[in-house]
C-alpha cells in the first residue's frame, strides 16, 4: 500500500497504522508463543528471536537507499520489491510459528491484570523508557550531519544501530536469565538514558560511530527485556501473550509522544545554540 501513496495521510494510513498494527500482530504473537516453551531461558529465547528484527534493519534501509539512489527503479517499486522479499519469511512464519498451549477460553481483556502491581509498575517503567529511547534513533543521523559527517556515512549510522543492537538483544537476555530479568530491563533502561543524555556532547565522527554502538546495545536490551519482563507478571502462560499485548498497547502509546516532543526540544535548543 505504500508504494502506491501520494498524499502524506495516505503514508500515515498505510506506512504508519497499517504497518503498525500488522507489526505489533506479528511481534506479540511470536513473543507469546516462544514464552510457552521456555522457563528457565525465555529471556534468552525471546532476545534471539527480537534479533531477527535487527539482521532485518541492517539489510533493508541499504537495499532500499541503492535501489532508490543506485538504479532506475521508482519508489513504488523499490517499496513493493522489498514487500515481495518480507512475503516468502512472512508466509515462513504463520506456517512455523505455534503455541504450545491452547489457546484461553475466557475473556478477551483480563480486566484482573491491573489489580497487580507489579504489572502496572513495568507498563509504567515501559512508558517512560520508550518516551525517551527513540530520540536518537530519528535524530541521531540529522544530528551527525550537523557536526559536519559525511552525509552518506551518517545514513548507514542507522544500519550500524541495528547491527549492534542484534548483540544488545541476544546477550542481555541470556545475562537476565541469571541474575533477574527486571534487574536486567532496569539497567538496559538507566544505560539508555545516560546515552540519550550525552548525545549532544559527542561531536567526532569515530565518537558518533561508537555512540550508535553504545546506544543500540543498550536500547536492544528494553527491545527484548519488555517482553521477557512482563513474562515475570504472569505463572499462567495461556495469559502471557494477553499480558504482553495489554502492556504494550499502553506502554507503547508513549512511542507517539517521545518523538514529536524530542524533535521540537532538539530543534530549540539547536536554535539556541
Amino acid at each position: 500500500m505504500t508504494s502506491i501513496c501520494k498524499e502524506y495521510w495516505q503514508f500515515v494510513l498505510a506506512q504508519g497504522i497499517l504497518c503498525g498494527i500488522g507489526m505489533s500482530m506479528l511481534q506479540v504473537s511470536a513473543f507469546a508463543a516462544v514464552s510457552q516453551y521456555f522457563q528457565r531461558k525465555r529471556a534468552a529465547a525471546l532476545g534471539i528471536v527480537v534479533s531477527g528484527s535487527s539482521i532485518g534493519g541492517i539489510v533493508f534501509p541499504i537495499a532500499l537507499s541503492k535501489m532508490l539512489n543506485d538504479s532506475p527503479l521508482s519508489f513504488g517499486w523499490s517499496v513493493r520489491i522489498m514487500a515481495f522479499i518480507v512475503m516468502p519469511f512472512l508466509l515462513f512464519a504463520a506456517a512455523t510459528v505455534v503455541p504450545r498451549l491452547p489457546p484461553r477460553q475466557t475473556q478477551f481483556w483480563i480486566k484482573d491484570a491491573f489489580k497487580e502491581v507489579k504489572y502496572l509498575l513495568v507498563i509504567f517503567c515501559f512508558f517512560l523508557t520508550v518516551i525517551g529511547m527513540l530520540f536518537p534513533s530519528f535524530y541521531l543521523p540529522t544530528y551527525a550531519v550537523s557536526t559536519g559527517m559525511n552525509p552518506t556515512l551518517a545514513s548507514y549510522l542507522l544500519a550500524i544501530l541495528n547491527a549492534a543492537s542484534t548483540f544488545g538483544r541476544i546477550i542481555p537476555g541470556i545475562i537476565a536469565d541469571k541474575y533477574g530479568r527486571l534487574n536486567v530491563f532496569g539497567l538496559g533502561g538507566l544505560m539508555t538514558g545516560i546515552l540519550v543524555l550525552i548525545m549532544t556532547t559527542v561531536k567526532s565522527t569515530a565518537a558518533l560511530v561508537l555512540y550508535a554502538v553504545a546506544f543500540a546495545f543498550f536500547s536492544g536490551t528494553i527491545i527484548s527485556g519488555a517482553s521477557a519482563a512482563f513474562s515475570v507478571c504472569t505463572d499462567n502462560l495461556q495469559n502471557l501473550g494477553t499480558y504482553m499485548g495489554m502492556g504494550m498497547a499502553l506502554a507503547s502509546t508513549s512511542s507517539l509522544v517521545g518523538p514529536p516532543v524530542d524533535g521540537a526540544l532538539f530543534d530549540r535548543t539547536r536554535a539556541c545554540g
